[in-house]
C-alpha cells in the first residue's frame, strides 16, 4: 500500500481544500492518507465526504508544541474529536496563532513591506492563520521573490525582525493529551532543522506515552533516517512517513514520502487499544 499520513489542507496552511486534497490523492495513487492540519481537524467532514472508493481517510493533526522554549511538532492520530483537554488546548493555539499573526503583520507593516491584515486574513480565509499565510503575502507584496524567502531572520523566520512566539504546550504534555484522549501520538519530522528533538528526550517521552517518530521526511537524508529507523526499533516505536504536503505552497506531491505497511498496522493497532 502507498500510505501518506503527513498531509495539510486549507483548513490550516495548505493552499488546496480539503476535497482537492482528496482527489490529488487518488491521482497519486494513494491508498491511504492522513488530514493532519496545523491545530484543527476542521477539514475532515469535506475530506471524507469526497473519499472516492479504494481511500481511507485517517483522522488527525499536527499539534504546535514547545520544547525548551523552540516550537516542535506532534502528529497526534485517531484520537477522541470531543475530548474536552484537546479541545480546549488547541482552541488556545488557535486564538493564540491570530494574536501572533496579526502582531507580525504589524512589524511587517513598521518596515515597509506594505502587507496587511487584510490580505493575510484573506489568503487564509476560514484555515488556521500561520506563517505560511503571512510569507505568501509578503511574496505577493513584492517584498520577497518567492515564499519560502521570508523564513530567515531578515523577516519571519524564527527570532527574525517580524518574528512573534505564541502560545503552545509542553511536548511532554500534548503527547499525554493524544494518548489519553485514545489517539497516537508521533513526533513530527524530529530532526527538521530548528525542530530537532535529541534521542535522550526521545526516550523521555515514550514514558508519557509517545508511540512513533516520523522517520521518512523530506528534511530527513538517508544517513538520518537510517539513525532515526534505529533509535525507533531500540525504543519499540512505530516509524512513519508523509509528504507533508501543502499544495502548491511547497510543490513536493503527495506520496513523496510514505508509511511502510506493518508500521502503519501497527499504529492502527495501538489506537484500537488506545
Amino acid at each position: 500500500m502507498r500510505i501518506d499520513l503527513h498531509v495539510h489542507s486549507n483548513a490550516s496552511d495548505g493552499t488546496d481544500d480539503p476535497a482537492e486534497v482528496i482527489r490529488r490523492a487518488g491521482a497519486a495513487g494513494l491508498d491511504v492518507l492522513a488530514l493532519t492540519d496545523h491545530d484543527t481537524q476542521a477539514g475532515l467532514a469535506e475530506a471524507r465526504a469526497a473519499l472516492p472508493e479504494g481511500l481511507s481517510l485517517i483522522p488527525g493533526m499536527e499539534l504546535s508544541c514547545q520544547l525548551d522554549g523552540r516550537s516542535v511538532h506532534l502528529l497526534g492520530y485517531l484520537f477522541d474529536p470531543d475530548d474536552p483537554a484537546i479541545a480546549a488546548e488547541t482552541a488556545q493555539v488557535r486564538d493564540d496563532r491570530t494574536y501572533r499573526a496579526q502582531a507580525m503583520v504589524a512589524r511587517l507593516a513598521e518596515l515597509g513591506t506594505g502587507v496587511t491584515w487584510e490580505q493575510v486574513s484573506e489568503i487564509a480565509g476560514d484555515g488556521v492563520v500561520g506563517r505560511p499565510h503571512i510569507a505568501r503575502a509578503l511574496a505577493a507584496s513584492g517584498a520577497i521573490a518567492e515564499p519560502a524567502d521570508a523564513f530567515t531572520p531578515e523577516w519571519i523566520g524564527d527570532g527574525g525582525r517580524a518574528f512573534v512566539d505564541r502560545y503552545a504546550p509542553y511536548l511532554a504534555r500534548a503527547v499525554t493529551m493524544i494518548r489519553t484522549a485514545g489517539g497516537v501520538p508521533v513526533l513530527a519530522h524530529p530532526r527538521s532543522p530548528g525542530y530537532e528533538i535529541p534521542d535522550a528526550v526521545i526516550a523521555e517521552l515514550t514514558g508519557a506515552g509517545l508511540c512513533g517518530i516520523e522517520v521518512f521526511h523530506f528534511d530527513h537524508d538517508e544517513a538520518e533516517r537510517m539513525r532515526l529507523s534505529a533509535l525507533a526499533r531500540s525504543l519499540d516505536l512505530i516509524a512513519t512517513g508523509g509528504s507533508d504536503d501543502h499544495g502548491s505552497f511547497n510543490g513536493r506531491g503527495l506520496g513523496a514520502d510514505v508509511t511502510p505497511d506493518d508500521e502503519y498496522h501497527r499504529l492502527i493497532g495501538m489506537a484500537r487499544l488506545g
